[in-house]
């Protein structure tokens, strides 16, 4: 008898930072940013990095995007070394970026323009984009008669329109209200899922990390090491209930008391 066994998860990693340290030069002399920081990230995972300010979280996604040097260590992609910008991403900062001059719908697809994707079906998948984040109607409408909310939204459509595998975001709703924010997470989160796109996220919430997240990176104060990662063993597609369960309150604390341990928070 043939018995049909389910093809095994992606469990070599995608990503594989190994070792890595950077250090900047200051006129105080050399500041290391990152101290020796190792992690790992397979096809379709969502990890968050979170820590302090000036942690170096910020330089770790640059230097995973290939946007920054290294001092030492390396970081690879699919068993590949990355020494130069990478094409297979997309980049979504704090800060959205668009070009005041052009319409929701044509700063999303200045990422087709400059990648030469097909027009006709870099329209047609920019527009599925815009809808699925609730910007259907507001595609010939001006950044600036779009809300704080609607331009981050927009830099998300761009930042997805080549539908990357990995999608590196920087504190991408820290200048949000909290409302926007809750609803952008569940954008967010459902259509990653649809896509099984892997993210690298950064942010100063300990919520939104556990809310999004498979894995959650705790980093030190500087020189930013990894204190400990921990799994979210949350079922998806996760809601704005979960928030309130014992589970979630576990792994919240969990991080909490490494902040606290460290002094980063002092009650």
């Amino acid at each position: 008898m043939n018995i049909a066994v389910a093809p095994p998860p992606h469990t070599t990693p995608y990503l594989e930072v190994d070792n890595l340290s950077k250090v900047y030069a200051s006129d105080d002399g050399p500041v290391r940013a990152l101290d020796r920081v190792s992690l790992q990230q397979r096809r379709g995972e969502f990890v968050s990095i979170v820590g302090p300010s000036g942690c170096g979280k910020s330089t770790l996604l640059m230097i995973a995007a290939g946007l920054a040097s290294r001092s030492e260590g390396r970081v690879l992609v699919d068993d590949k070394l990355v020494d130069g910008p990478r094409t297979d991403l997309g980049i979504v900062f704090q800060n959205h970026v668009l070009l005041e001059w052009r319409t929701a719908l044509q700063n999303v697809m200045l990422q087709a323009v400059a990648r030469k994707m097909d027009m006709k079906v870099a329209e047609k998948r920019a527009r599925e984009l815009l809808a699925a984040v609730g910007l259907g109607g507001f595609e010939n409408k001006y950044p600036g008669s779009l809300s704080g909310g609607m331009k981050q939204r927009v830099s998300i459509c761009r930042a997805l329109i080549h539908d990357p595998p990995h999608l590196l975001m920087d504190e991408p709703f820290g200048a949000l209200d909290s409302l926007t924010r809750d609803q952008l997470v569940l954008d967010l989160q459902r259509i990653c899922s649809e896509r099984s796109t892997a993210v690298l996220f950064i942010t100063h919430s300990i919520a939104e990390a556990v809310f999004l997240s498979d894995r959650v990176v705790v980093m030190t104060p500087r020189p930013g090491k990894i204190d400990r990662i921990i799994d979210i063993d949350l079922p998806r597609p996760r809601t704005l209930a979960m928030r309130e369960s014992a589970e979630f309150a576990r792994y919240s604390h969990e991080i909490l008391k490494v902040f606290l341990a460290r002094g980063v928070i002092k009650e």
